[in-house]
């Protein structure tokens, strides 16, 4: 059992957080919001691990929305296939980069992708899943970091599609120089109980996760 004490360590209080983010207590809020939801959909995990992960970027946005002062955005199709996920509550519209926050999720310790290189606010959830509850009782999923970063477009590089004629690849993304450097000291939550190893989270002194 983690003991509270171990788990405020885990926080970062220097770490620079959008105007109205709510510090702390809304980022731990949100990440015990998540992780109770998500526990009752790990099995999605196991069928299409992508969606999983966008999954993961949604409940985000729905959590700073109800414990931040942070909205979702009211434009459906901004919403659901642009920019940004949420905005600062009373700003106007549209939104200058500074009011603009997009909650990602990753399984991956470093890297941001998007289909979009704005700048503007970015809270990326990195999770892992552990069904056999051997890290966190009745927690089968993991918010283990929590980085909190404010990208320029220039902080984004284009990454040219591999599909075509012949079949198969992916579609085109952006994704952020360097993000070990970019990402340094923008951890508000960071759990010192999982380490990495061979690029992949994993319990101290534990095995590999998925």
């Amino acid at each position: 059992m983690v003991r509270k004490r171990e788990r405020e360590g885990w926080f970062d209080a220097t770490v620079e957080l959008p105007t109205g983010f709510g510090g702390i207590p809304a980022t731990r809020r949100a990440i015990e919001y998540m992780e109770r939801q998500l526990a009752d959909l790990v099995e999605i995990y196991f069928e299409q691990a992508n969606v999983f992960s966008a999954l993961v970027g949604i409940f985000g946005t729905r959590a700073l929305d109800s414990v931040s002062n942070w909205e979702k955005s009211r434009h459906v199709y901004t919403a659901q296939t642009r920019f940004p996920d949420l905005c600062r509550r009373g700003c106007a519209i549209p939104p200058c980069p500074e009011d603009c926050l997009e909650s990602k999720a990753s399984k991956r310790p470093w890297a941001i992708q998007s289909h979009y290189d704005h700048p503007g606010w970015y809270i990326v959830w990195r999770y892992l899943v552990d069904p056999t509850e051997s890290i966190e009782p009745r927690k089968p999923v993991i918010i283990w970091r929590v980085d909190v970063v404010f990208l320029e477009k220039s902080d984004w590089k284009y990454e040219g599609s591999t599909a075509g004629a012949g079949g198969g690849g992916r579609t085109h993304t952006f994704g952020v120089k360097k993000p070990a450097e970019r990402l340094n000291g923008k951890a508000v939550y960071n759990r010192s109980d999982i380490v990495i190893r061979d690029g992949k989270p994993i319990p101290v002194n534990g095995k590999k996760r998925r």
